[in-house]
């Protein structure tokens, strides 16, 4: 009696070919039709709140998914710029001579001033491109 009042009863009609399957299934040792059909609901019902959490924050996901795609194009674009620069710094620059002390020491006093310039706008959170001095500056 007390598995009754936990329990509901339900009357339902299934097609011939899977009532025929539940028949075949229920008849192994230790299952029984009621248990599979929790089993069954219960995953049908679980599939359906994925679905509805998914629907929920699908479009904060795909807004998410483009930010990271236009990162990720910026990115590419910055990279390939500082290569080709690089390259081409070095395909024009002539090499210091070994004995060349004082255009050694220009080149690292540069080389500083642009690190130091680097970290001053990193710390500072501006950029160089994009920004309205730069616009202004550019006219």
């Amino acid at each position: 009696m007390e598995r009754a009042k936990n329990q509901v009863r339900y009357q339902l009609f299934l097609p011939r070919p899977l009532s025929d399957r539940l028949e075949a299934l229920a008849s192994k040792p230790g299952a029984s039709k009621s248990a599979i059909l929790a089993d069954a609901v219960t995953a049908w019902l679980n599939r359906r709140g994925t679905s509805d959490l998914e629907d929920r924050f699908a479009i904060r996901l795909d807004r998410l998914t483009h930010a990271i795609s236009r990162i990720d194009r910026d990115s590419f674009v910055i990279l390939e710029t500082l290569a080709l620069f690089i390259r081409f710094e070095l395909a024009i620059q002539t090499p210091l001579a070994e004995n060349d002390a004082a255009g050694r020491a220009l080149g690292a006093k540069r080389f500083e001033a642009f690190v130091t310039q680097v970290g001053r706008q990193v710390a500072t959170g501006r950029r160089t491109l994009g920004t309205a001095e730069t616009d202004e500056v550019a006219r």
